[in-house]
């Protein structure tokens, strides 16, 4: 069955490693805070999220009463901040991404092309209420991952040949994690591949649902959430 917004969001924590600088964005991404993995020591790892508008080291999401209303994400959702976190100007914030010296970002995506294309800031036609740091984080982050429904509401493919809505990066996914499968860029043959299926997924059923021409592990796997 397919997985859950929390579960792909808590299978896209596994990629996560001790110490790295992460960005999360906005939407399903945040999810992602709630389940950073457990150490050989039994605790978390150490892992750093930062947001553009100007935040390194946030922690899970508020309970009610934990609440800061002035304490928010890029995406104006409220958050709370870990010991050691930082506080900057949007300006720096950006100057850490564009400068590589974020690992990774976490994002979420209308399309994705077969060699990696990725469209993920707006419809034309409907409200653009800007198109935040989604571009710098793809050219400039170490490890781009993709969080994502494999099939829009109303069943059509958005894992394609080709994007048809406006690009955020070119050849820059590295990695797609739908409610159906995990898949892992081929560099060499210039496609995803699917290393992982929901458990009761099927590769017949990745293949009517992909447009986009894609390669099966030899060892496929179930995810593990």
């Amino acid at each position: 069955m397919p997985l859950t917004r929390d579960q792909i969001a808590k299978r896209a924590a596994q990629e996560l490693e001790d110490g790295f600088l992460v960005n999360l964005g906005i939407g399903m991404p945040t999810l992602v805070a709630n389940h950073i993995p457990v150490g050989p020591d039994g605790n978390p790892i150490e892992v750093w999220l930062q947001s553009e508008n100007g935040l390194l080291g946030i922690g899970p999401f508020p309970t009610e009463d934990k609440v800061e209303a002035d304490l928010i994400n890029a995406g104006k959702q409220t958050v709370t901040a870990l010991p050691g976190s930082s506080f900057f100007s949007s300006s720096d914030s950006f100057g850490m991404i564009r400068g590589g010296h974020i690992d990774m970002c976490i994002l979420g995506a209308m399309q994705v092309a077969q060699n990696g294309d990725i469209a993920n800031w707006m419809i034309p036609g409907k409200m653009v209420k800007g198109m935040g740091g989604a571009m710098d984080l793809v050219a400039g982050v170490d490890k781009v991952v993709v969080m994502m429904e494999h099939v829009s509401k109303r069943g059509d493919a958005k894992i394609l040949k080709e994007c048809n809505l406006p690009l955020t990066g070119k050849a820059v996914v590295d990695m797609i994690i739908s409610d159906l499968c995990v898949m892992v860029f081929d560099n060499e043959a210039k496609r995803f591949r699917v290393t992982e299926l929901a458990e009761g997924v099927t590769a017949d059923e990745i293949k009517q649902k992909t447009e986009a021409e894609i390669l099966f592990a030899d060892d496929l796997k179930t995810v593990e959430v």
